[in-house]
């Protein structure tokens, strides 16, 4: 069985482009859904965070209303509750690809506050992109690739990658207060981005990056990973 890595973000909020901190975290959905198909298929799962700090779950991904439906909802926290993962997670610092078979990153916007610009993911992105081994990134996750940029340019420039949409942003109405758009940094950035309808499910593969558009597209990445592990 394989042993997974999960990368999740240790912010407990977003700092918009006033100052104000917006409450965040990883988005529920994007950690049970995978860690549900993973470890029903019998891989063991390892998670990692930036300084080893226990992960904060955003509290709106449990309502009722973005989960999908109360019971969804309540299946998710259940998840969450049993995943002894997330209570000992290992500092990101100390993790050592050569020790997995593949490497997932759930989102939620905490990326955009930490993973973003933290050096010791941005080295792990880079190693598992050139080693070969299934590298999973979905929704906001993405934003952990500007972290590989050395004198500006990225690795993962040229690669077909999807990640949470400009138009999904303003949906919820938080692009107009965002610092940056992920969307417009990724192209800036120099990867080929493509995308779904909003909410929808979507999915891309190139090589060994798989990426996913939005939370409903965690459980098809995962489903996508299983296949390749």
């Amino acid at each position: 069985m394989a042993k997974i890595l999960f990368v999740i973000t240790g912010a407990s909020y977003w700092t918009l482009k006033d100052g104000t901190r917006h409450p965040t975290g990883y988005w529920a959905e994007e950690f049970a859904a995978p860690y549900s198909e993973l470890t029903g298929s019998g891989h063991e799962i390892v998670v990692a965070t930036p300084g080893g700090v226990v992960p904060h779950v955003d509290v709106m991904s449990l309502r009722p209303a973005m989960a999908g439906s109360e019971q969804i909802a309540l299946k998710q926290e259940e998840i969450l509750r049993s995943a002894e993962e997330l209570r000992r997670p290992i500092e990101l610092a100390d993790a050592r690809l050569e020790d997995y078979d593949a490497v997932y990153y759930p989102g939620g916007h905490g990326p955009m506050e930490d993973l973003w610009a933290n050096a010791d993911s941005g080295r792990l992105l880079t190693a598992a992109l050139a080693s070969g081994k299934p590298l999973a990134i979905v929704c906001h996750a993405p934003a952990a690739m500007l972290a590989t940029r050395r004198k500006g340019v990225s690795p993962f420039a040229g690669y077909q990658v999807t990640a949470y949409t400009n138009d999904e942003e303003d949906a919820v109405g938080l692009a107009a207060k965002a610092r940056w758009l992920l969307e417009d940094e990724l192209v800036g950035m120099g990867v080929h981005f493509t995308r779904g309808e909003i909410w929808k499910p979507y999915t891309v593969v190139d090589r060994n990056l798989h990426t996913g558009q939005n939370p409903a597209s965690a459980a098809p990445l995962a489903q996508g990973l299983l296949k390749v592990l």
